[in-house]
């Protein structure tokens, strides 16, 4: 039997059988919630064991020596060990990734360094994505309305080319926008290919600068200092991700302008 009567607050439109639901009616409950749970235990583990000071830029400098000694003697165990680093370290949203992703380099050479970052984070990053998604997914499109509501429905149509653009320029923090992506209710094949191929440019000119950060750790505890990221990401390296990202977006835009064409 079909329900004609208006949608009541909070209940999606009708299905095809035209009935009304809730968007939390079927997903388990309390139960969407355990793998964002699960995230924010993690975290809160990792801080409490005291993780991040092992991911750190200082830890790392002081056991560089011994780090690539152990890369070099086994290196097949190490680059998957590294791998699983990264994935839980981008899942579980602990901010070391632009560390590891340049001792990445500096372990495994660019290339291999770099490809084992993309894969890692790229998988991670899903991780966290879905986690979201299973607790919050839809949560823009039923809760929302308006020009917020245009916004949400116009970054799901060209969710690609907003996320590649977004991933190239990484203006937001990476975590930030594994979680918006997973609130816009973006499937996961677009997420997903748009974070690999958006992060690669990244990924690389990092593992690339990784090669040369024994020469800038030596440099800095030579003045006695701590090396910092900053000591390797120049100004001119971030002006060209952002020129980069602009590029990117012409498409999205020359589509947006001739799709407001066609519609007059």
């Amino acid at each position: 039997m079909t329900d004609s009567r208006p949608p009541r607050a909070g209940e999606c439109p009708p299905d095809e059988r035209g009935v009304y639901t809730s968007p939390d009616k079927g997903r388990g409950g309390v139960w969407r919630f355990a793998p964002v749970a699960l995230v924010f235990a993690g975290l809160a583990l990792g801080y409490f064991l005291g993780l991040q000071e092992y991911l750190s830029l200082g830890f790392l400098a002081e056991q560089r020596q011994a780090l690539r000694a152990y890369v070099d003697a086994h290196f097949l165990w190490s680059a998957m060990l590294f791998l699983a680093v990264y994935i839980l370290a981008v899942a579980f949203s602990f901010p070391a990734a632009s560390v590891l992703t340049i001792f990445g380099g500096f372990l495994f050479g660019w290339m291999i360094g770099g490809a084992l970052v993309a894969v890692g984070a790229t998988i991670g990053a899903s991780i966290l994505f879905l986690a979201t998604r299973s607790a919050f997914g839809g949560f823009l499109r039923h809760r929302v309305d308006g020009v917020v509501k245009k916004l949400a429905d116009g970054f799901r149509e060209n969710a690609f080319g907003y996320l590649f653009v977004i991933r190239l320029a990484p203006v937001f923090p990476f975590f930030v926008v594994n979680i918006a992506a997973a609130l816009f209710d973006i499937s996961l094949a677009r997420f997903f290919a748009a974070t690999f191929f958006g992060i690669l440019p990244g990924t690389f000119a990092y593992a690339y600068l990784g090669q040369g950060v024994d020469s800038v750790l030596v440099a800095a505890e030579a003045r006695g200092q701590e090396a910092q990221i900053s000591d390797l990401v120049t100004r001119d390296i971030t002006l060209a991700f952002f020129a980069l990202a602009l590029v990117a977006l012409i498409p999205t835009i020359a589509r947006q302008i001739r799709k407001r064409g066609a519609t007059r």
